[in-house]
């Protein structure tokens, strides 16, 4: 980061968070019964979290129209030009300014305990209580503010929505209303965001989801659980070919497990104590408890170890589109981001420590292989590591092992010059991890995959392999899954390309449009060829017109329309129509099919090359 991006993240950073502390005193001043939770700067701009009590027997929220009211009486305390005042308190005069904030006071003893910050997030050491104070409000903060409410530009900040939000993340604790808001150095920057936003609107995986009929979610079946429609269902195939081409290439052996297994081997494996608030609870039969699997490893483990291994059969590479179930919380479901049911590109690779960096090289460069393949330009390789006092909790405890591990995959990154950021206290409970950071076309983050080092769970299963001199040795275990899940994939590829998926990709290839009823039994005679050819085709037959046919098409982000009429009918040709506009009147038939069949068996990315046949 230069010097001039870190001023100007700093700048933004202090006009949110006050911002945040000036919203806040804005609400107090309308709603003088509203207790006060947390307010903290985020990116792009900040929120503050109300207990706004009852009505009517149930919690009182925030209507659009309060929204409004609020932001012209923000409008009227940043003209005022109040000082952001610093002061430091003891506890006691905490306890008594903050005597009729309930959320504040349990605040106040996390500080005062070391435990939490003022936002309630978790901390080391005792803790500094101060407060800032501007006109006449006076919030629990550590700062840093702008000088003055005046610095906030009036013209760069807006109230964005209103959300519930369980007090401290706690669906056991009070619900809050949420309000957010963003904050810009000026109008203008304002405005870029807010068209990003729209875009990103537009741009929603939800959204396009059900336009083009990829997948549906039912309250029936359950929250977080996808049903994938016919064109859903194309985009798997096409991802779950993808990966087996390339599995198969770099010598992965393909697997499946089943859906359900004993309670016994997720405690051998170690994951019930971490994972079982994400588990589905057992069922039990016949005596014996049984739990849907949240994971594959535990049960690829047991496939190592069906067998005795050499050093000459290693590394080994175990490969499994397996579906997985975890139960995510309700209010972190989100499309198909954060879902219920997934199914994971996963796989396991079994090697010695001088195979290891060859191996976890060889999964960043498959990485490198989708990114250039899907045009992801923006992403950022995450070094996630233990922190010493989770060990026996949070992770394994075996401190030497950690250390080995960790500097065996920077030395393996650092070697390979693959640029990387390390992140504390992010590790998986069995070893450190790389997680692969992505942004979208429209700069949208996400955690798309993972390239993790198991040097626990292998010795809990027994797992050894007879090296060269006749000795057993522990193998080291990768856990990998480049193209994430499914769901998180294609939700992301659907923001991405924003519907508009390549051609090898696309549910729907060719929209074959017959000018006139005379023209349709020639449509169907090219919808075959192109069938005949592995392209997926379809014949818009109904009495529509020629262009009403052509606009749906493009509406539904079909790659190519095909019109036929009577001069395509005698030349055996079609006329081509890209969804981006671009035409090609008069096209050989044969040609059109053979370089249609180039692009999708070479998964090319530039449509404009059919035309080019």
């Amino acid at each position: 980061m230069s010097k001039q991006q870190g001023t100007q993240e700093d700048r933004l950073y202090r006009i949110r968070h006050s911002a945040a502390h000036v919203m806040a005193q804005a609400v107090r001043e309308l709603y003088p019964d509203a207790r006060l939770a947390i307010g903290p700067p985020i990116q792009d701009g900040f929120y503050y979290d109300f207990d706004l009590g009852m009505e009517k027997g149930r919690p009182r929220t925030f209507l659009p129209e309060d929204l409004e009211e609020i932001e012209r009486r923000i409008r009227r305390i940043i003209g005022g030009q109040h000082p952001f005042v610093y002061r430091e308190v003891n506890a006691d005069e905490a306890r008594v300014l903050f005597a009729d904030e309930p959320y504040k006071l349990e605040l106040i003893e996390g500080l005062v305990e070391g435990t939490v910050d003022e936002y309630g997030e978790e901390t080391e050491g005792s803790q500094v209580i101060s407060t800032y104070t501007q006109d006449t409000f006076e919030d629990l903060c550590r700062g840093p503010h702008v000088e003055h409410t005046g610095q906030i530009p009036i013209e760069g900040v807006k109230l964005m929505s209103v959300a519930g939000a369980y007090w401290r993340g706690d669906e056991h604790r009070p619900m809050l209303q949420r309000i957010y808001g963003t904050a810009w150095a000026n109008g203008k920057q304002l405005k870029r965001h807010l068209k990003m936003l729209e875009e990103a609107r537009q741009r929603d995986h939800r959204k396009l989801g059900r336009e083009l009929s990829l997948f549906v979610f039912d309250e029936e079946v359950g929250p977080g659980l996808p049903l994938w429609l016919p064109n859903g269902e194309v985009i798997i195939n096409e991802l779950e070919q993808l990966a087996r081409e390339m599995e198969t290439a770099a010598g992965y052996r393909h697997v499946r497990t089943p859906h359900l297994t004993k309670e016994s081997l997720f405690q051998r494996s170690g994951h019930l104590p971490y994972y079982a608030d994400s588990m589905y609870p057992p069922m039990e039969m016949e005596g014996v408890r049984y739990y849907i699997k949240p994971m594959n490893c535990p049960m690829h483990h047991k496939i190592y170890g069906s067998e005795p291994r050499s050093y000459r059969d290693l590394p080994l590479r175990l490969a499994e589109y397996g579906t997985c179930y975890r139960y995510e919380k309700s209010g972190e479901l989100m499309g198909l981001m954060r879902v219920r049911s997934m199914q994971m590109n996963d796989a396991h690779i079994y090697c010695s420590e001088e195979q290891f960096a060859a191996e976890f090289m060889g999964v960043i460069d498959l990485y490198l292989h989708y990114f250039r393949l899907f045009g992801i330009e923006q992403y950022q390789m995450r070094l996630s590591t233990h922190h010493p006092k989770g060990l026996g909790k949070k992770y394994v405890d075996n401190a030497r092992l950690w250390a080995r591990t960790e500097d065996l995959v920077r030395r393996t990154m650092q070697e390979g010059e693959v640029p990387y950021v390390e992140v504390a206290d992010e590790a998986a409970f069995y070893g450190p991890k790389i997680d692969v950071q992505v942004w979208s076309a429209i700069g949208r983050e996400f955690t798309l995959a993972t390239n993790q080092v198991d040097f626990a769970v292998p010795t809990r299963f027994d797992l050894v392999f007879v090296n060269s001199d006749g000795v057993e040795e522990t193998p080291l275990c990768i856990h990998r899954a480049p193209l994430s899940t499914h769901e998180r994939m294609i939700g992301f590829l659907t923001e991405h390309y924003g519907g508009n998926f390549p051609l090898w990709l696309a549910p729907e290839q060719v929209r074959i449009v017959p000018i006139t009823d005379d023209h349709v039994v020639s449509a169907e005679a090219f919808q075959a060829a192109c069938e005949a050819r592995g392209l997926r085709a379809g014949v818009d037959a109904s009495s529509a017109r020629m262009n009403a046919k052509i606009r749906q098409a493009q509406l539904l982000r079909i790659p190519v329309m095909a019109v036929i009429g009577d001069r395509e009918v005698a030349d055996d040709t079609v006329s081509l129509r890209l969804r981006s506009g671009q035409r090609r009147q008069g096209m050989p038939r044969a040609a059109c099919l053979a370089r249609a069949t180039d692009l999708v068996a070479e998964r090319s990315a530039d449509l404009t090359e059919l035309l080019a046949a």
